[in-house]
């Protein structure tokens, strides 16, 4: 057997472990690296899961009636009319992704940048990762002009592209591709005959409701498949729980029959506990919409303020319109990290950042650019406090960058990126919102 792995570690994950075992070591540390969001569990999850603990049988394996019932509602909600029947869930959205990947068959086209796993997850399944810019501000979406010309070379030269992922709103850059943009992507798919996967976990922390996604789902419902989970909008990434929209057609049925035997000899059924409690959190009971809420505005002033930060700085960034994730371009100070610091790329930045300063964050190499660019990825989902206690409190607080703890993330902030750039970088809460 080989003794080299098929893929790297997830790049978010290594950071992660690398950032806890210095913090353990007492070394001054603050992550910017993972994309966990650091807020408790709501109160009455916790009691759904607490009381459906004796639930130890598999159950179904596309999952629970009443989870994918429940699921169905929420996409109904949003505008996508969804059969049950065409439901499946499972232990995460990561892993369904992957199990759709290996159902579809075939190389993958993946936006560029994009989140660190879908490319890896490509090549598990088999495939290779055919790689897309996305227009400038547009994340998360391939170019649908640059896609054809892709696929159309690809097809050429005897690969075999089968599905295009997206990402609406975006990881890492935060925006959100328009639906014009989305529309010319599913009109492409079409014509190219892809199945389009469509990562939603997003789709519930979109700041201004006027920007909210538009799925690719509206253009293209026969052949897009939608994904979505609690990770994010509940912060329940350890519960692992994902749930997949499958179309209503026969690419659909064909697609839920193979996602269904990918599922019952990976996972067999996702836990039957985290199951009562997400199908309680998708019914999206009062308060289950008021937590996201507070999330959702605890994670726009932060990230807001980070971002004025990054722009104090120097650095070009995209207004932030979703999510805890920003994506600075540090090139118009690339003469200064150059000459000061030694920074050439990415990954030396994001490396300087690390070792010096005990920032973490990603470098665009882990999303699939090349090492020049000088952009990073920065998530602020963490920086609400280390304490459930402190977290709660920024949930509620009126205004959460008055708060100390979280004050003195931002004073952190300011003074890495006054030293690293050579500008004086005020507090965010002192510069103008």
């Amino acid at each position: 057997m080989s003794d080299r792995a098929p893929v790297a570690m997830s790049a978010t994950l290594a950071a992660d472990e690398e950032l806890t075992r210095r913090r353990a070591a007492g070394e001054r540390v603050l992550s910017l690296a993972g994309g966990e969001i650091g807020l408790p569990v709501l109160p009455v999850l916790a009691e759904r899961l607490a009381a459906a603990a004796g639930r130890n049988a598999y159950g179904p394996v596309t999952g629970d009636r009443a989870l994918r019932a429940a699921a169905a509602g929420y996409w109904g909600r949003r505008g996508l009319p969804t059969d049950p029947g065409l439901v499946v869930c499972g232990p995460g959205s990561k892993p369904l992704l992957f199990a759709l990947m290996l159902a579809a068959g075939g190389d993958v086209v993946v936006p560029v940048p994009s989140w660190v796993s879908y490319g890896a997850q490509a090549a598990l399944a088999g495939g290779r990762a055919l790689p897309v810019a996305v227009r400038p501000g547009e994340g998360g979406v391939p170019d649908p002009d640059a896609l054809v010309r892709a696929v159309t070379r690809a097809r050429a030269a005897g690969r075999d592209p089968r599905c295009v992922v997206v990402t609406l709103p975006d990881n890492p850059s935060g925006t959100i591709a328009p639906a014009a943009t989305v529309r010319r992507l599913a009109e492409a798919a079409r014509e190219l005959d892809l199945v389009v996967v469509s990562d939603e976990i997003y789709c519930d922390l979109v700041f201004d409701p006027a920007d909210r996604a538009v799925s690719p789902a509206v253009f293209a419902p026969e052949r897009t498949v939608v994904t979505t989970g609690l990770t994010k909008n509940l912060a329940l990434g350890g519960w692992r729980t994902g749930v997949a929209r499958l179309p209503d057609s026969g690419l659909g049925h064909t697609l839920h029959a193979r996602l269904a035997g990918v599922a019952s000899q990976i996972w067999s059924s996702t836990a039957a506990p985290v199951q009562t409690a997400a199908a309680y959190a998708f019914e999206e009971p009062p308060e289950v919409v008021a937590r996201v809420a507070a999330s959702l505005r605890l994670h726009e002033v932060v990230v807001r303020a980070v971002a004025r930060q990054f722009t104090a700085a120097g650095a070009d960034l995209p207004p932030a319109r979703a999510t805890c994730y920003l994506y600075p371009d540090f090139e118009p100070l690339r003469q200064r990290l150059t000459r000061v610091h030694g920074v050439r790329g990415s990954g030396e930045l994001a490396q300087l950042l690390s070792h010096r300063y005990g920032v973490g964050v990603l470098p665009a190499t882990a999303f699939g650019e090349a090492e020049r660019p000088l952009r990073i990825r920065a998530a602020t989902g963490r920086l609400y406090g280390e304490s459930d206690a402190e977290r709660d409190i920024a949930l509620t607080a009126a205004d959460p960058l008055r708060l100390p703890w979280v004050s003195a993330c931002l004073d952190r902030i300011a003074e890495v990126l006054g030293d690293l750039t050579g500008r004086p970088v005020p507090d965010a809460a002192a510069l103008p919102h």
